[in-house]
């Protein structure tokens, strides 16, 4: 199973786009994402120093914008990708990039919608000094304790023994002072604290812009920085990427259930190495792929052969509900004709860790449950087949 992630925020280097324009026709739609979002991407993403691209506005549409053209030179058709990637994610700003390459917004809406994105936090990050620092190695249990002492916000938690935490400078410096036991303390070059309450003024700017976002059902399976489930409708994907803002990333927990959904092998696109490099050590036996330069599309092009699998489109006159995340399923056995009113919960997942419901976003009849009472069930798994009402 192929997987592509998306990386987020302090992933973009200087120049990082230049081996990228010289492929036919890339500069032509970098110029075209540049005047939708209002800002000069080539100049960018070729000749801007570190402190330009670093400003939360401008890094944002310019990693959205790289990614999303990059996949057009792994999957000149986009239809390829829908039919070879078993699932895709992205890390904090990266949830966009992928929302937009699985066919929830245009590349154009995701434009406009991470232009908004980047001057809202960069407006918010400006009310008070604030940013983040990179916590590595130390018992989990410690350094939470840690950060809370100090008043700081797990804002990323990454896996592999990487916590990033956020907060006002002087919370941060008191972090570096008193770090947890075994643990290093890394100052991040952003410009403030992502992921947090601090973010609270941009939630609201984004929620206005959302209402005004048309969508379509993700066209790949989407797992959520959120908790890792995996969220097949286009209202709900929109909700989160608004409330992500001001709420803490669990990347381990993505990674967990890409685990659990089989995954062989995984792509990180532009600007890209951040998650390849937490891939490595959370997802162990996994091949991955930094796709940094188009010298590495020869070997992306065989790992969508070896590792992607085809996968059916779905036919209009039915839908499928799907598990949001790995556990036992339960239900109130609806048999077949039975009518399911959209909204409706049929299921619930149990995990370890908490309880699930499923709910039927589109509602219809019931054609066939596709799984038993107590199963064990994965995410993206369908559950239930339904005749849309009124086809």
């Amino acid at each position: 199973m192929l997987v592509i992630v998306c990386p987020g925020q302090g992933s973009q280097s200087p120049g990082f786009l230049n081996p990228w324009l010289e492929l036919p026709g890339f500069r032509d739609r970098l110029s075209w994402l540049s005047a939708v979002a209002g800002l000069d991407l080539v100049t960018h993403g070729t000749a801007s120093d570190a402190d330009t691209i670093k400003d939360t506005a401008v890094a944002q549409p310019l990693i959205v914008a790289s990614g999303l053209l990059s996949l057009l030179a792994l999957f000149e058709h986009p239809a390829d990708g829908f039919r070879r990637v078993g699932a895709g994610a992205g890390h904090s700003v990266g949830e966009i990039t992928a929302a937009a390459a699985a066919g929830v917004m245009s590349a154009e809406q995701a434009m406009v919608l991470v232009k908004e994105r980047g001057r809202a936090m960069a407006q918010a990050s400006a009310v008070r000094p604030t940013g983040m620092s990179a916590v590595l190695g130390g018992d989990p249990d410690e350094v939470g304790a840690v950060l809370e002492r100090h008043g700081l916000t797990p804002a990323n938690i990454n896996g592999a023994g990487q916590t990033v935490a956020a907060g006002t400078m002087e919370q941060l410096a008191a972090l570096s002072s008193d770090p947890p036991a075994k643990a290093r303390v890394i100052p991040l070059q952003v410009a403030g604290a992502f992921h947090t309450e601090h973010m609270a003024p941009a939630v609201q700017t984004l929620a206005g812009y959302a209402r005004a976002i048309s969508t379509h059902d993700p066209r790949v399976p989407l797992v959520s920085n959120a908790d890792g489930q995996v969220v097949h409708d286009s209202r709900e994907v929109l909700r989160r990427l608004v409330a992500q803002v001001s709420n803490p990333v669990r990347w381990d927990l993505c990674m967990e259930t890409l685990a659990s959904m089989g995954v062989t092998g995984l792509i990180e696109i532009p600007p890209a190495g951040t998650l390849t490099g937490l891939a490595k050590r959370g997802l162990p036996g996994v091949e991955t792929l930094a796709l940094k330069t188009p010298d590495d599309l020869e070997a992306a092009h065989r790992m969508v052969r070896e590792h992607g699998a085809p996968r059916t489109a779905m036919d209009p006159t039915w839908r499928l509900v799907i598990s949001p995340a790995k556990g036992i399923v339960s239900f109130d056995h609806s048999g077949e004709g039975a009518v399911v009113e959209p909204g409706s919960v049929v299921a619930q997942v149990s995990t370890l860790r908490d309880r699930f419901e499923v709910t039927a976003n589109h509602g219809g009849r019931v054609i066939e449950w596709l799984v038993e009472d107590g199963d064990p069930v994965s995410p993206g798994q369908p559950l239930l087949r339904l005749h849309p009402q009124g086809v």
